[in-house]
């Protein structure tokens, strides 16, 4: 095992991945999991619909925003339609940086390092809690072009900033550094549609030492969105974002998570 990886000790990333059916996870990351799960049955569905809704985000940013840079912090574990894979498949050209905290993620970056010829792809071991970092790292410089619009993609992270730890100054930090015509791509748990559900989901990360926090969509979107311009539907459910298909989509409360796409003007 690599230094630095505390297999005792459950990670967000690592759980998202037991959710999502990878295999880059431990007892401990399964535990929590799990626990959560007999509060929240359908979090397997709301995490398979936040995935989504990434996926359509980066396509839209690419093929009708004409976006071509992403920072994508908090980034999980590599898995099907990374945002690189989705970018480039659109445009070949598109730079991303990637950012997480996982010692596990960094182990497994090689995989999110598969750039197309004409793009290029990095990574850089960071904690979203100190942006300033992530702005000034050599690598974020050289791979993106501050000059130009930068998509901020903040997918499932942001729920796990507790007010103390000034989420508000995060995301101001990281806007403010990015060009007029950039955008931001976010999504957030709420407790809006089962607040019994979602609250006994939050023990099961508490009593694990992970802290966060469950917002409602207003105060989501003054976390996230103030000042911005938000594209069309909105801040809505992340499986209601603009969704592919007719086939029927899981409930509410299934879900129990928002999303939306903003404009910085």
């Amino acid at each position: 095992m690599r230094p630095g990886i505390d297999t005792t000790k459950p990670h967000t990333a690592r759980i998202y991945d037991y959710y999502l059916g990878g295999k880059d996870n431990f007892a401990a990351d399964r535990r929590t999991a799990e626990r959560a799960m007999e509060s929240w049955p359908a979090v397997r569905t709301a995490v398979r619909e936040n995935r989504a809704f990434l996926g359509r985000a980066v396509r839209f940013l690419v093929a009708e925003a004409g976006i071509r840079q992403f920072l994508d912090i908090g980034t999980g574990l590599p898995s099907a339609n990374n945002v690189h894979e989705v970018a480039q498949g659109l445009v070949p050209s598109c730079r991303v940086v990637y950012v997480d905290n996982d010692p596990i993620v960094l182990a497994r970056a090689r995989a999110l390092l598969t750039s197309s010829a004409a793009g290029k792809t990095a990574y850089i071991h960071a904690d979203l809690r100190e942006p300033e970092k992530i702005l000034a790292d050599p690598v974020t410089t050289a791979t993106l072009d501050f000059s130009q619009p930068i998509a901020l993609m903040l997918v499932a992270v942001l729920h796990f900033v507790p007010d103390e730890a000034q989420p508000r100054r995060i995301v101001d930090t990281l806007l403010d550094a990015l060009p007029s015509g950039s955008y931001l791509a976010a999504t957030h748990v709420t407790a809006e549609h089962d607040p019994d559900m979602l609250a006994g989901a939050g023990r099961a990360y508490q009593e694990r030492g992970l802290t966060g926090q469950i917002r409602t969509s207003e105060e989501f979107a003054e976390l996230a969105f103030r000042g911005l311009e938000l594209v069309d539907p909105g801040l809505t459910l992340v499986s209601e974002w603009r969704p592919g298909g007719a086939g029927p989509r899981p409930m509410p409360r299934e879900v129990s998570a928002y999303g939306g796409v903003a404009r910085k003007p």
